[in-house]
């Protein structure tokens, strides 16, 4: 009997049908906007869904065409996943909405609202494969949006940037190719629960560490891990904004998400040398994204350094490894997509109202008491949980991050990882100085009026959760201690994966 369950194709493809008829409605924008909102509202109720059923129960999976696993292609949806897919789903559907009310030219054109649904199957589909050859193909599609979408901003240096990136981003493709080519050739398939399954006979195949390194570095690549982090601000800072706001969050978190299922699911034996290097590269990225945004001059490029940082408190709780530090590192992640990306927006929507509409702080400096007196309140809310000020959501990430070394006792990266915690109160504070606490030069930048900038929804939306997460933490933890304890015992995802295809 088939027991797919078709809520995990919906979540994927349900954007990828609205990119194809948004498609046909070229040129008839308010056609589109519908098409694509209605299309990533269905993405993000069907992941709630699934991310309820993976919790309660065992994890959901979905095959293409009625063959079984390992030979045919599946999707499934763990608690992990489940989890990566709420969070990225609403986020992309905050920069849908942001995207609606958004000023820049690009966003009118017929291709962008197309791309930015293609872009979202691509992340999706990241996190609900179940084997490596598709996850290279969803990420592919994810790169090649994102990148079309850039190439067609505003900004001038857009096409620039994203010629950089398509090159860097072809060294991290052709690691992960070679990594899907070991693996391949050491066990016939790329089938993410029957590999896991050989592997754990203890038997370490002649390529399997290769295929562990190439695998590691191309996912490191993908998240703007330091030192694999060079392509990142220039990239992100010319994106237009609804756009930035998910590359900077959500985007980033697909490398991350690689990570947790190589250590927990494939590499087992070769876990405490991978964490070990992740301890390194995540200490090293907090000061270097720290220090990047103290010495930036452009708003949006510094939440890009910001994010460096960031994800380096993540690595840090991924590389400590016990249960408690995973938990931890998910607990960030999530709650990170939704304060950068509120900041990315309000970041945005301030730019939007100067006549050269950027965000160097020499155009928008002094700009805060001409805007209107939301977007103070929430540029104070969004740095103070970046930087993990109680009762913000912020706050219960770094708690749960020093909780877990605590508990590991590695003080010496828990005295720097908090230590580096006020290099990013420092940086929100001196922006916000910068913007609202400075008198305005009337003859530096013309300021727009109210409606002609971009809208406040969607970042009201995004800040309000970070302040519910804050305020009410529990859920998460609870989300993020079910995923833990499911990826901590292996056979849960191979058994539901070979007992759907019969074997």
């Amino acid at each position: 009997m088939d027991n797919s369950n078709g809520l995990v194709l919906i979540t994927v493809f349900s954007t990828f049908l609205g990119a194809v008829i948004a498609l046909i409605f070229a040129g008839r924008n308010t056609t589109q906007r519908w098409v694509g909102f209605v299309a990533s509202l269905t993405a993000w109720g069907s992941s709630l869904a699934l991310l309820i059923l993976a919790t309660e129960g065992t994890p959901q999976v979905y095959r293409f065409g009625g063959y079984d696993a390992p030979f045919g292609i599946i999707l499934v949806a763990d608690s992990l996943s489940a989890l990566f897919g709420v969070m990225a789903s609403t986020v992309m559907l905050a920069g849908f909405i942001y995207s609606i009310h958004c000023k820049d030219k690009c966003v009118e054109y017929p291709a962008f609202l197309p791309l930015f649904l293609f872009m979202q199957t691509g992340l999706s589909g990241c996190f609900y494969t179940g084997d490596l050859f598709t996850f290279f193909v969803f990420m592919e599609i994810m790169v090649l949006s994102s990148v079309s979408l850039v190439a067609i901003s505003d900004d001038r240096l857009g096409l620039e940037a994203a010629f950089k990136y398509l090159f860097i981003s072809a060294i991290g493709t052709l690691l992960l190719l070679l990594g899907i080519s070991a693996m391949y050739a050491t066990f016939g398939t790329l089938n993410l629960a029957d590999m896991a399954r050989q592997l754990e006979t203890g038997d370490r195949p002649l390529l399997a560490t290769g295929a562990a390194i190439f695998l590691t570095s191309a996912y490191l690549l993908k998240s703007a891990v330091f030192p694999f982090h060079f392509w990142q601000p220039d990239f992100h800072t010319t994106a237009p904004t609804p756009v930035h706001a998910v590359l900077s969050s959500v985007v980033v978190k697909v490398g991350i998400y690689g990570i947790i299922r190589l250590i927990t699911l494939l590499f087992e034996n070769e876990a405490p040398q991978i964490r070990s290097v992740l301890l390194v590269l995540g200490i090293v990225g907090i000061f270097f994204g720290g220090w990047g945004a103290l010495s930036t001059y452009n708003g949006k490029r510094l939440l890009a350094y910001s994010t460096i940082g960031q994800v380096g408190f993540i690595l840090v709780g991924i590389g400590w490894g016990s249960a408690l530090a995973l938990t931890a590192a998910i607990i960030y992640a999530f709650n990170h997509a939704f304060i950068k990306s509120a900041l990315l927006m309000v970041m945005g929507l301030i730019s939007s109202r100067t006549s050269p509409k950027t965000a160097d702080f020499k155009h928008i400096e002094g700009l805060g008491p001409k805007l209107p007196p939301i977007v103070g309140v929430l540029w104070f809310l969004g740095g103070m949980s970046l930087a993990g000020i109680p009762p913000l959501n912020g706050f219960i990430s770094k708690l749960a991050i020093v909780q877990s070394g605590v508990e590991v006792m590695a003080w010496v990266p828990l005295f720097l990882a908090v230590f580096s915690g006020f290099l990013t109160l420092m940086y929100m504070f001196r922006t916000w100085q910068y913007v609202f606490q400075t008198k305005l030069e009337k003859t530096v930048v013309k300021v727009k009026g109210f409606t002609e900038g971009d809208s406040v929804l969607a970042p009201v939306l995004l800040i309000s959760i970070c302040v519910f997460l804050g305020l009410y933490a529990r859920p998460l933890v609870y989300l993020a201690e079910v995923a833990v304890e499911q990826i901590s015992q292996p056979h849960i995802y191979i058994n539901a994966v070979r007992l759907f295809g019969g074997g």
